[in-house]
């Protein structure tokens, strides 16, 4: 299926490792042209977009530190400077942390809500203003479930990654105007290089029980994600906006 993506600009925060990377990689495939944002993952990001240009696509890796207005306001600038108008926005930048609610710090707090809330607010600011200048656009944006269900150690992460239901079903209704469409994503654990962290560097006795909770017994990967956001960024999906889209092997079910 054409998913109508070739030529089309796109954004993808956090893309210097892991499912960030993929994704930009994907819409490569699709023909489209791609900014992989970085922050410290520059090598990353840099490798990332070296083989989306291989796919023949236009493709740079850009740089911001997504907790600085003007850093972002740059980056921004820089990806329709080189690429032209930025057509799809994919937010997977997010900062997380496993670790029990009574034993947090605000130091602990500050680069989650920093990254995952304000940082995605300002990104989303910027590329949607250029959006409603250049005829619209789509936003997908990633989040955890535990933003919708809540889930222990991660109190602090399920709070911010809340907030992206509240942020995509707001764009929808006040950005529509504009021909700006916004949907998310909610997934659970992906095996990528940042899974030890999330799993606690779990034995196979652990990995087990972490399993059982999956009817389909294994964790996503990549691979299991991408096509959902290539389908939602794309104009196959016009009439859907607002919509937070479960991809977590029945993990938890609306």
């Amino acid at each position: 299926m054409d998913l109508q993506l070739r030529g089309k600009n796109v954004l993808v925060t956090g893309a210097g490792q892991g499912l960030g990377r993929a994704i930009g990689l994907a819409f490569a495939a699709e023909g489209a042209n791609v900014a992989f944002h970085y922050n410290s993952s520059s090598d990353g990001a840099e490798q990332g977009a070296k083989e989306a240009a291989a796919l023949g696509v236009k493709s740079i890796a850009v740089g911001a530190n997504l907790q600085d207005g003007e850093s972002v306001t740059r980056a921004v600038a820089e990806v329709a400077d080189q690429m032209g108008s930025i057509d799809v926005l994919v937010n997977n930048a997010a900062a997380t942390q496993s670790k029990p609610f009574l034993e947090t710090t605000e130091e602990d707090w500050a680069p989650q809500i920093g990254v995952t809330v304000a940082g995605t607010l300002r990104v989303t600011q910027a590329v949607a203003r250029q959006m409603a200048e250049n005829g619209g656009g789509s936003i997908v944006s990633l989040m955890g479930d535990s933003g919708r269900v809540g889930e222990s150690r991660l109190l602090v992460t399920a709070t911010t990654r809340s907030t992206t239901v509240g942020l995509t079903k707001s764009l929808a209704k006040e950005l529509a105007r504009h021909k700006i469409r916004a949907n998310a994503v909610s997934i659970a654990l992906v095996q990528t290089q940042s899974l030890d962290a999330h799993t606690g560097n779990a034995d196979e006795a652990k990995m087990k029980k972490i399993l059982s909770a999956y009817p389909l017994r294994r964790l996503g990967t990549p691979a299991d994600i991408t096509p959902t956001i290539l389908l939602l960024a794309s104009p196959l999906s016009s009439w859907t906006t607002g919509q937070i889209v479960s991809v977590n092997g029945g993990y938890t079910m609306p």
